[in-house]
């Protein structure tokens, strides 16, 4: 009998192979961040639970750095601000809380990465609703068959699995190569 751990392994490498198909879309998406970010934009990322925690990550190796010393980059998640989520969530509702925030501090020109393993969350859904209607470049970090967000964003990275924990290890890994393009297309790697 194998051990968790071992069937856990097997079943993320199983995964990884199943990635490589998405090689074009990660580096088209990569491209169009790095864009954002080369014309003055700035990059939000939304979604909840672990997902949040996946963009806070993120944001963090733009702000800060993620193979190289170099200028910090505009990222910022949606995800932190208690007060913004609690007040917004309690004076409208939990599914406003990140189109208020895209509302209020995006602009234009600017890139939204949503993240959701179901593709399915109202208020991720939401938000890239407000953000398509301000000009918002939109990006899907996905899971299962893309859900509503799949058709809903400008462009969808779908993780094609169904256990949530699989999705997730997809998607930082896939967080990662992003943040590594857009080093390497605005000159920093």
């Amino acid at each position: 009998m194998s051990s968790l751990f071992l069937s856990n392994l097997a079943e993320h490498l199983q995964l990884m192979q199943v990635l490589t198909v998405l090689d074009p879309q990660v580096l088209s998406a990569g491209k169009r961040l790095s864009g954002v970010l080369t014309s003055g934009g700035k990059l939000m990322f939304c979604g909840n639970g672990g997902s949040a925690a996946d963009c806070q990550h993120l944001a963090s190796e733009l702000t800060g750095r993620f193979i190289k010393d170099r200028r910090p980059l505009a990222g910022m998640a949606l995800t932190t601000d208690s007060s913004a989520l609690t007040c917004i969530g309690n004076d409208y509702s939990f599914d406003d809380v990140f189109t208020r925030q895209v509302q209020g501090l995006g602009r234009a020109g600017d890139g939204l990465i949503a993240i959701s393993t179901s593709g399915n969350s109202a208020n991720v859904l939401r938000a890239v609703e407000a953000a398509k209607a301000m000009g918002i470049y939109t990006l899907g970090l996905l899971g299962r068959d893309g859900g509503k967000l799949g058709a809903l964003c400008d462009d969808s990275i779908i993780v094609p699995h169904a256990v949530t924990a699989r999705i997730q290890e997809a998607h930082l890994l896939i967080g990662h190569t992003l943040c590594g393009l857009i080093e390497s297309e605005m000159g920093f790697a």
